[in-house]
């Protein structure tokens, strides 16, 4: 079993930043790759950002290109979403997902885990 937790939610206002993590645990793969994904209120969770094993592959939403970087320290066994220019449409539930295949997807029905989520909210 591999368990994530997600961490560094908060407020903050638009035009500001935060630094998601994404601690993964349990039984590894020999190599996985990880995604964000994020749900509004009312809305269906969408795809944000994805991230291969290496690192040397990534994928972002069109939404947040340019303003977002997916990151990973496989030495700690974590993955990061740096948010910059933060907008108030970024208000979501934000979750991480693994699956044990080196490639990432946009795609959460081949995400086999996923994390708790961590509220992100933008004030206007």
């Amino acid at each position: 079993q591999v368990q994530l937790v997600e961490s560094g939610g908060g407020l903050v206002q638009a035009g500001g930043s935060l630094r998601l993590s994404c601690a993964v645990s349990g039984r590894t793969f020999s190599g996985y790759a990880v995604g964000w994904f994020r749900q509004a209120p009312g809305k269906e969770r969408e795809f944000v950002a994805a991230i291969s094993w290496s690192g040397g592959s990534t994928a972002y939403a069109d939404s947040v290109k340019g303003r977002f970087t997916i990151s990973r320290d496989n030495t700690k066994a974590t993955v990061y979403l740096q948010m910059d220019s933060l907008k108030p449409e970024d208000t979501a539930v934000y979750y991480c997902a693994a699956r044990g295949t080196y490639i990432p997807s946009l795609y959460e029905d081949n995400y086999r885990y996923w994390g708790q989520g961590t509220q992100v909210t933008v004030s206007s």
